[in-house]
């Protein structure tokens, strides 16, 4: 890979991450009620799941998606019923006002990144799009480990710059919801976004 290549390929993963979808609206959720600093591992969990399909994609499996359809199946469902169970925990949470930022929110760290992980690996269909697209940038031919490596490198920094640069924009809306009414309308808000993702994953073909 070039190093024109490189760069392109870092722009083209950056917006691919930043497109609307069920792992945006996770973290847009997720950014909103408890900051941007929780929504680190969920990102990182989409994050690897991509890198893996990347990976699979360079050594042309696209079979899998095919031949695994069942398994994507179950963990599709997993990964909507999920989201769904998040949403109903937001819409359901005690509103508190107290600005205790220390208590901090990097809990549930591991779920939270088995969430980003089922929420990406959940498509299939991602592999197919990085078997599309990665011709472009690199000859799939002569494939070597340092251009897999290389490529994943771009791809974990591309999209964890814009999943968290997201996040981020959103946690800064909290600022505006300072009364317990804004507060549960927020959270309500953020819980219908995580069922809504969590249905869109359920029903989508």
């Amino acid at each position: 890979m070039s190093f024109e290549s490189a760069i392109t390929f870092f722009i083209a993963i950056f917006i691919f991450g930043i497109t609307p979808g069920p792992g945006i609206f996770a973290i847009l959720a997720r950014a909103m009620t408890e900051g941007s600093r929780s929504c680190f591992s969920l990102a990182l969990g989409m994050t690897i799941s991509d890198i893996i399909y990347l990976v699979l994609a360079c050594f042309g499996l696209a079979a899998i998606a095919e031949h695994w359809g069942g398994v994507f199946t179950v963990i599709r469902f997993a990964g909507a019923a999920y989201l769904c169970y998040l949403g109903w925990k937001l819409w359901t949470t005690p509103i508190d006002l107290s600005d205790d930022s220390s208590a901090a929110k990097p809990r549930h760290g591991i779920m939270s990144f088995v969430q980003g992980f089922l929420i990406s690996a959940s498509n299939p269909k991602v592999i197919l799009f990085y078997i599309a697209f990665l011709p472009t940038f690199m000859d799939l031919s002569a494939l070597s480990a340092t251009d897999i490596v290389l490529a994943s490198t771009l791809q974990l920094v591309a999209l964890m710059l814009g999943l968290m640069i997201i996040a981020y924009m959103a946690s800064k809306a909290r600022s505006f919801f300072k009364s317990e009414k804004s507060m549960r309308n927020l959270n309500r808000s953020a819980g219908s976004i995580m069922i809504g993702a969590g249905t869109y994953l359920a029903t989508r073909h």
